[in-house]
């Protein structure tokens, strides 16, 4: 696992029945790796990377922070890339596109999660070579949600947001199921 230096702020974990031939955490950018965001595991011929990417909170107090915080997450992802294929899982703190929370119209660039910013941060993700791998598989798929907010029986009425990935590169494409 790798925990934030502040108590109960964020954090990953990993937990895993193949042990992975070396473990990293963080980016190797101390701005950055204080909050405890990422994990990487080398094996051997793929990296795993667990993140959870920060949030830009009510009236946008973080979206700079995220932006920055994402261009080097997507740098560091580029370099693990061209060593060897990515799959990189978690909390991507964005829906994607409009089929990808239940009120887009509702939310667009006014909420954290759906700022255009933070599109086409996953934008260039994708145009970066990783693949969305429930899109893949589900191009046109409505009302699949990751996420609900805790008020108004959100859940219950399935009033929620896509906002974890599972990406991988092109290369891994072929092996994913």
């Amino acid at each position: 696992w790798n925990s934030a230096e502040k108590k109960g702020y964020s954090g990953v974990a990993l937990f895993t029945k193949t042990e992975p031939q070396s473990v990293a955490y963080g980016l190797g950018i101390e701005e950055h790796d204080h909050e405890g965001r990422v994990i990487t595991a080398d094996y051997g011929e793929f990296y795993l990377v667990t993140v959870y990417t920060p949030n830009s909170q009510n009236e946008l107090k973080r979206l700079d922070y995220r932006m920055t915080w994402e261009d080097a997450f997507r740098e560091y992802l580029v370099k693990l890339d061209a060593e060897k294929p990515v799959i990189v899982c978690g909390d991507m703190n964005v829906a994607h596109t409009d089929i990808d929370l239940a009120n887009p119209a509702a939310n667009y660039n006014k909420a954290a999660g759906y700022m255009q910013t933070e599109i086409d941060g996953m934008e260039r993700y994708l145009r970066g070579g990783l693949v969305d791998t429930f899109r893949y598989f589900y191009p046109d798929k409505p009302a699949e949600y990751s996420w609900w907010s805790y008020r108004g029986g959100a859940r219950s009425r399935n009033v929620g947001w896509r906002i974890d990935y599972f990406l991988a590169s092109r290369a891994l494409m072929p092996r994913v199921e």
